[in-house]
């Protein structure tokens, strides 16, 4: 069973793959010699002793989550998925269980992601001062669905105009048009143009980045639209010169909001920051552990100790009451944050005030 046809999760060598419906075009162009079947989002299937479906999960062309259901027990494996509005794939849905799985990719309080149409105003103005500078603006976004949403929330501010794409992004936009997904006029940048470039914005994948292909671009700023982008270390060592913060990821806000509206008695955590949610979950009353070590995270064993080990009386210290001043979160927490950012100061900057955090003081989470 296939969650979304990324790379990491649809891998070729399987006899048979199971995926969503809406997401069928993007797999069969990722993985074109395998066998894939499909159900419909809400459609049951019975496999040996249980009954599996899929949910959308908001993160691109047909993403989903996976519920089973074995003897009245029901589990939701999230995959990868985000909350924030996107007219190029179906929303995520909320769906009951007794054990989430949830991926924790962002599970940090540094990481609250801005409205993607205020991100796209500040690409369209970047885009118009390298123009007036007689520059070429290189986007670098993830060809399958992030491309894709960024073109979507760039329409309004390229009427009349024609982005330009690297093949591998306008590949991806082809299968998303035969699906039905509306997007504005783009043309692929061919590898043999000889010409200016000057003012237009052109839509790339990371990896063209110092490549060959960028080679043809000429005078050009680069920019990277990612999650990541919200840490200012990020940007100086990538060596692009814009970043924008852009995720297809739920950020923190938005997993608090979804373990509460799941409304599960156990919550798994994987990838990312799956250690810290687990245990900033178990502090606030819920059984909470990390999914297995296989990605170099703690073990189920492992988070369950550290969790009693929260249950010691520890002195106060002043970065533990500055935290739940700021923003209403534990010293162990406010730690992790600054090791990320790096710098107190802008640690304390991208946390959310105090009131502000998903679930206060009178829910769990």
């Amino acid at each position: 069973m296939i969650t979304h046809a990324h790379g990491d999760h649809a891998r070729p060598g399987s006899a048979t793959y199971l995926a969503a419906a809406p997401g069928m075009g993007v797999l069969s162009h990722r993985l074109p010699k395998a066998r894939i079947e499909s159900l419909g989002y809400g459609e049951t299937r019975r496999i040996g002793e249980v009954d599996v479906s899929f949910h959308p999960a908001g993160h691109v062309l047909g993403s989903a989550q996976v519920r089973i259901e074995h003897r009245g027990e029901v589990w939701v494996v999230s995959g990868d998925f985000k909350r924030q509005a996107d007219p190029t794939c179906a929303p995520f849905e909320p769906v009951r269980c007794h054990t989430f799985i949830t991926e924790a990719t962002f599970a940090l309080p540094i990481y609250r992601w801005p409205d993607t149409s205020r991100v796209a105003a500040e690409i369209a103005a970047w885009w118009q001062e390298n123009a007036e500078a007689g520059r070429a603006s290189v986007l670098c976004a993830y060809s399958l669905g992030k491309a894709q949403r960024l073109l979507a929330a760039l329409a309004p501010h390229a009427v009349g105009r024609t982005l330009r794409t690297h093949g591998a992004i306008e590949a991806i936009n082809e299968v998303y048009r035969r699906c039905g997904v509306a997007l504005p006029a783009t043309r692929r940048l061919e590898p043999t143009f000889r010409g200016s470039l000057a003012g237009e914005l052109i839509l790339a994948p990371p990896a063209a980045f110092g490549s060959h292909w960028m080679r043809q671009v000429g005078r050009a700023e680069v920019g990277f639209a990612s999650g990541w982008m919200l840490l200012p270390d990020r940007l100086r060592r990538g060596s692009f010169d814009r970043g924008f913060v852009v995720s297809d990821h739920a950020d923190w806000m938005d997993l608090l909001r979804t373990v509460r509206e799941a409304g599960a008695e156990r919550v798994l955590s994987t990838h990312g920051y799956a250690s810290a949610f687990a245990r900033f979950l178990s502090e606030r009353g819920i059984e909470a552990a990390v999914l297995g070590a296989e990605s170099g995270g703690d073990s189920a064993e492992s988070a369950q100790a550290k969790n009693r080990q929260l249950q010691l009386p520890l002195p106060e210290n002043p970065r533990a009451v500055a935290a739940r001043a700021v923003a209403g979160i534990p010293g162990w927490l406010l730690d992790e944050c600054q090791a990320v950012v790096g710098d107190l100061a802008e640690t304390l900057e991208l946390l959310p005030k105090a009131g502000e955090a998903a679930g206060g003081p009178a829910e769990p989470c």
